[in-house]
């Protein structure tokens, strides 16, 4: 029995790209990029959610995913809540669970969960009472699912034909919950040749099983490629030297102007940020004609409603581009 969907096969919440079929991704692309049109409008909001209530309950820090999730709950006209876990009740003593039970108490309809645990999202969603809903926005190195359905969303606004695309994956693939469920999504959407490239202590095992070509040297790996997704090195979650430096790191895998050569004349480059300039990309090509790094941040809101307003029951229209 798969957690995140209804007997019916929609989803029921979204922890993970894990287990999804395909028709229901291309669904949820298709939702989205009707969504996108909203943001072309002088009235950006749907009533789509109103009356329903959406708990942003963020026990790990963050910018971007979380203001997104509340401007996308917001745009579909729901009530939204902002919970600061830090000052909560959960640092006072009190139980997960009790601390659940208590929102519970008020109502929510759908629980966004960013957690530094693995698993802790599905844990929540397996102990939600009944019509509540859980969207993971992040846990530990296990899974970020809207973060790599809004990736596959701006990769098919440039390069529709998946089956015909060679995308690169470069970094921190061993402690990147992003990595993990764009390999998901990619899979799933039979992108034609799926690459990761960086050093051996960064490269999780089994990846070769699932049909990934690993690639340890730079230029190989970006060769050719259509996409290039760079990752940031996630030192939080590092436990042991894995790399000497990050100047060496930054010699050997950085994506350069000279190393974009190497791929496609029209790859485009992408990134889920936070950025280390310098680190893993040069400022010329985070900048550059190449990046859509800044569409990635502004195709996030469009998912995010289109996975929400699926959750949640909402029959969104066909929007005509303005």
């Amino acid at each position: 029995m798969n957690l995140q969907l209804t007997p019916e096969g929609r989803l029921k919440h979204l922890l993970t790209i894990d287990g999804l079929p395909r028709h229901l991704l291309i669904e949820l692309l298709d939702t989205a990029q009707s969504l996108s049109n909203i943001a072309l409008r002088a009235n950006k909001k749907l009533p789509l959610l109103r009356g329903r209530t959406v708990m942003n309950l963020f026990f790990e820090a963050s910018t971007r995913t979380r203001t997104t999730f509340a401007l996308a709950a917001e745009r579909l006209s729901a009530d939204v809540v902002n919970i600061d876990v830090s000052t909560s009740s959960t640092s006072k003593g009190e139980s997960l669970l009790d601390t659940l039970a208590t929102l519970h108490a008020m109502h929510c309809d759908m629980f966004v969960v960013r957690h530094a645990d693995s698993g802790a999202a599905h844990f929540i969603a397996e102990h939600a009472p009944e019509g509540v809903s859980v969207l993971n926005a992040g846990d530990g190195r296990h899974a970020h699912p809207t973060q790599a359905l809004l990736d596959v969303y701006t990769i098919r606004r440039h390069k529709p034909d998946f089956s015909a695309l060679t995308v690169a994956i470069v970094g921190d693939v061993m402690h990147s919950r992003v990595a993990r469920s764009e390999l998901l999504a990619l899979g799933t959407l039979r992108v034609g040749e799926l690459r990761v490239v960086g050093p051996r202590t960064l490269i999780p095992p089994g990846l070769e099983e699932m049909g990934v070509r690993v690639c340890t040297d730079m230029a190989e790996g970006v060769a050719g490629a259509d996409v290039i997704i760079m990752l940031r090195l996630q030192r939080e979650r590092m436990r042991g030297a894995f790399l000497p430096s990050e100047g060496e790191y930054y010699r050997r895998y950085g994506l350069t102007p000279e190393r974009l050569k190497l791929a496609k004349p029209d790859c485009i480059v992408m990134h889920p940020g936070p950025m280390n300039r310098g680190v893993e990309i040069a400022s010329e090509v985070a900048d550059g004609p190449h990046s859509v790094i800044l569409e990635q941040v502004s195709n996030g809101l469009a998912v995010r409603m289109a996975v929400m307003a699926h959750i949640l029951g909402a029959q969104v229209p066909v929007m005509e581009a303005a």
